[in-house]
């Protein structure tokens, strides 16, 4: 993975001023190439540095939202085959936008099965958008800024991050489960 890693960021720094163009256009082609979000997070972080490359990525992977609401509504097809993989790694469960905001942070969950539970959640692309666009901005600062840390650290450390985002997680949970049913007992 690191000489992956080297070999994309001198592949984007030989493009001179078109790097940052093209670090937005890998955003969009990454499903295609099957490379995490992580990877060109980070990719962008070393090119880029900090802050640009958290942009950058901010700016990629809110264009790549928008390109999954497109495709989800323009094919049947592909909307089926999201809902397949959403009912098969979450079956019967309802996930809050916060609880998604959440997931979006951890590195191993799929970035358009998220996109879909924001799709069903809201009404119309605008609104889609501006959850999408605020769950985007802390896994483009994280990733850009720890990406490297998190991956290099002891499995005990990863272990741990692991389950403190699933104790916040679970904790999202049981409140929006006990909000609900205290809305449920005031409508009776």
């Amino acid at each position: 993975m690191n000489h992956f890693d080297q070999t994309l960021e001198t592949f984007i720094e030989s493009f001179g001023w078109l790097a940052p163009i093209l670090f937005v256009a890998l955003h969009l082609i990454r499903p295609i190439l099957f490379l995490p979000v992580i990877v060109v997070c980070i990719v962008g972080g070393v090119v880029f540095g900090f802050f640009e490359g958290a942009l950058l990525s901010f700016i990629g992977l809110s264009l790549m939202s928008f390109v999954s609401y497109v495709l989800v509504n323009k094919f049947p097809n592909f909307r089926e085959k999201m809902s397949k993989l959403k009912d098969k790694m979450f079956p019967d469960r309802t996930l809050s936008v916060g609880q998604v905001m959440i997931l979006r942070i951890m590195p191993f969950i799929h970035f358009h099965l998220l996109s879909l539970y924001l799709m069903e959640m809201t009404k119309n692309l605008r609104e889609y958008m501006y959850f999408s666009t605020l769950g985007l901005i802390m896994p483009a600062i994280l990733y850009t800024a720890f990406g490297q840390a998190i991956t290099e650290m002891p499995w005990y450390v990863s272990l741990l991050m692991f389950i403190i985002l699933a104790i916040l997680f679970a904790a999202i949970e049981r409140y929006n489960k006990h909000h609900m049913n205290a809305q449920n007992n005031k409508l009776s």
